[in-house]
């Protein structure tokens, strides 16, 4: 573990830059904090902070002057990786033949900074998705192998935090370049650094950093720890495949459809929701077209839509296909949950449905049936 200054974190951003990554991370925009390109330390959120509970976030000032001092905001590392829309390929006559062209990506390498344990989670779930050996995302996969990933390990909860329900933080245990804790004590005021892969100890080894006392590391472990021990909301999360596969006909889905109104926010800011639509845009002249893929949401109506009507035709039953596969049937499918516990579907919920409300509803049915 190194020790590193607010100086040497100067330093450490205009080196990134040097090796020619584009610098992603937090910064504020339109009253809240999303992830845009940075192109200076100034761009982050310091001093700032976010309240968040169902159906609610907004911004406020800190005490102090924390770099990463903020939860999450609507924004998930997922755009990037997975834009909400992007050409796949385009197709050309020439005389009496058909060309096709694959889009090729640009050679760009990017530099996430600030990512959180559950957002590398969530880039778990979605290597698992798209990686996959038989239906591999080419783009998806170059952008990924380019990537420079510095955490952030978490010294504050919002409300509508979950995460150590799903194994998911606050305490960044892999998948990183570099790992940081930020440590605030009176005018002490510096980051803790782990390295967590070549390029890591590289950018390290370049800035000269020290080794950091038992007595600092001592303070970044208690900080990780009160942040867990703030964590107001959980899932059983051992239990709810189960629960959910024997939920299928429970009244609770009509209760909760009373409340959705199948806006899609929740599967838009969830950093794991990979629904998707393509579409094909044709050249007045017939000569030319281009296959375009955007995000799609299993709540639209026309998702589920099949020869003749949609499959899910009801709120009821658009709800439960999402909540369903997200805690449940994604374990079928990729061994693991869709879920990483951020919260954002609660916050960005614009009627407040809290999906531990209902988790924990449709496990009290469950008990019950079973006594």
């Amino acid at each position: 573990m190194k020790i590193c200054s607010i100086s040497q974190f100067g330093l450490l951003f205009h080196l990134i830059q040097q090796q020619g990554y584009k610098i992603l991370g937090p910064k504020m925009q339109d009253e809240a904090i999303v992830y845009r390109e940075l192109k200076s330390l100034e761009d982050l959120p310091i001093g700032w902070m976010d309240e968040q509970g169902p159906g609610f976030y907004r911004l406020k000032r800190r005490q102090d002057l924390a770099y990463f001092g903020y939860n999450l905001g609507p924004d998930s590392w997922k755009r990037y990786l997975f834009p909400p829309k992007e050409k796949l390929w385009s197709a050309k006559t020439q005389g009496h033949k058909l060309a096709i062209y694959e889009e090729k990506i640009p050679e760009e390498k990017m530099a996430f900074i600030g990512v959180r344990a559950c957002e590398i989670q969530a880039m778990v779930v979605l290597d698992a998705v798209f990686q996959h050996p038989l239906a591999t995302y080419t783009q998806y996969q170059q952008r990924r192998e380019q990537l420079l990933v510095i955490a952030v390990n978490c010294t504050t909860a919002a409300a509508t935090c979950f995460c150590s329900s799903m194994d998911a933080g606050p305490e960044v245990k892999g998948g990183y370049d570099l790992a940081l804790t930020e440590i605030i004590e009176g005018e002490e005021h510096y980051f803790l650094v782990q390295e967590g892969s070549l390029k890591g100890k590289e950018l390290i080894e370049a800035l000269h950093l020290e080794e950091a006392s038992q007595e600092a590391c001592q303070k970044g472990k208690e900080r990780v720890l009160e942040t867990e021990k703030k964590l107001q909301r959980k899932v059983e999360n051992q239990s709810v495949h189960e629960v959910l596969l024997e939920s299928w006909e429970s009244k609770r889905w009509d209760e909760v459809a009373k409340r959705c109104v199948n806006c899609a926010n929740c599967t838009m800011v969830c950093p794991t929701c990979f629904c998707s639509h393509t579409e094909e845009l044709v050249s007045l002249d017939g000569q030319h077209a281009d296959r375009w893929q955007t995000w799609d949401s299993c709540f639209h109506l026309g998702h589920s839509y099949m020869h003749g009507g949609s499959v899910r035709a009801s709120a009821q039953s658009r709800y439960r296909q999402w909540l369903t596969h997200k805690f449940g049937t994604w374990w079928d499918q990729f061994g693991m949950s869709g879920c990483v516990g951020c919260g954002r579907c609660i916050a960005w919920c614009p009627v407040g449905i809290d999906v531990t409300e209902e988790l924990t509803n449709l496990k009290k049915d469950f008990d019950e049936k079973h006594r």
